[in-house]
């Protein structure tokens, strides 16, 4: 039984924090600053319709297109983050297009700006957690080498 927990020890530590690392911190981080312009109402106002409502395992989201109100751009297949909860299909909505790269934010408010910093300080804790990984087989190493270079000295 030792021997299948060091298997599963060492396959998070050589392949699950770097995929952890990666996902969190590059995912998270791509969307943090846009949802927290949104959350701070920052970014261009617009009009999201609401024409798809499309789930997958853990959540449901509308995806329709955006238009600027002044009319300077426009966004097709969107995803529309914190949505309200009374939105149907074929409805309209304000949203705020703040850089995001694969949605705009309702105007209401929500929780993605905090989804986004969890996300991303998860990834940079693993991130951490896989240079301490990395550091003891390097110090092993260095340790060797300054003992098979102590005895060439003696000799």
């Amino acid at each position: 039984m030792s021997t299948l927990s060091d298997w599963r020890m060492k396959f998070f530590k050589w392949v699950g924090l770097p995929i952890i690392a990666f996902i969190g911190f590059f995912g998270g981080a791509t969307d943090l600053v846009p949802a927290w312009h949104a959350h701070n109402g920052h970014g261009t106002v617009g009009t999201f319709t609401a024409l798809r409502y499309e789930c997958g395992r853990h959540d449901c989201d509308f995806h329709g297109s955006w238009a600027a109100d002044d009319g300077s751009s426009r966004r097709e297949d969107v995803i529309l983050y914190d949505e309200p909860d009374a939105l149907r299909l074929g409805e309209t909505i304000p949203a705020l297009d703040s850089g995001a790269r694969a949605g705009v934010f309702g105007t209401e408010g929500g929780t993605t700006y905090l989804l986004m910093a969890g996300l991303t300080l998860g990834g940079v804790a693993a991130l951490i957690g896989w240079g301490f990984v990395l550091s003891v087989p390097l110090r092993k190493w260095r340790a060797k080498r300054a003992a098979r270079e102590d005895a060439k000295a003696l000799f």
